[in-house]
């Protein structure tokens, strides 16, 4: 795997590109995965993808958890009145 050589910088309009890229479903989450790991992929950017698919890991494993244990149907409860 070949090391990203260019510019490290990220230009404004790379990442307005990559936003509107991250809106489109499915898509966003092929992408994802292409710049986090991708050897074209700057320093910043492969970074921000990996924490992102980290934490979007983490979200999963602990709503399967939640639901396992049966406290996903008891959220709604426990946010009753919250909104008020």
């Amino acid at each position: 795997m070949t090391q990203y050589q260019g510019d490290q910088t990220v230009t404004m309009g790379e990442w307005f590109v990559t936003w509107l890229i991250m809106i489109v479903p499915i898509v966003n989450i092929v992408m994802m995965f292409v710049w986090a790991f991708g050897s074209n992929t700057k320093p910043s950017k492969a970074n921000l993808f990996k924490l992102g698919l980290l934490l979007s890991l983490i979200c999963i494993v602990l709503t399967v958890i939640l639901a396992v244990l049966g406290l996903v149907p008891a959220l709604p409860d426990l946010l009753d009145g919250y909104f008020y």
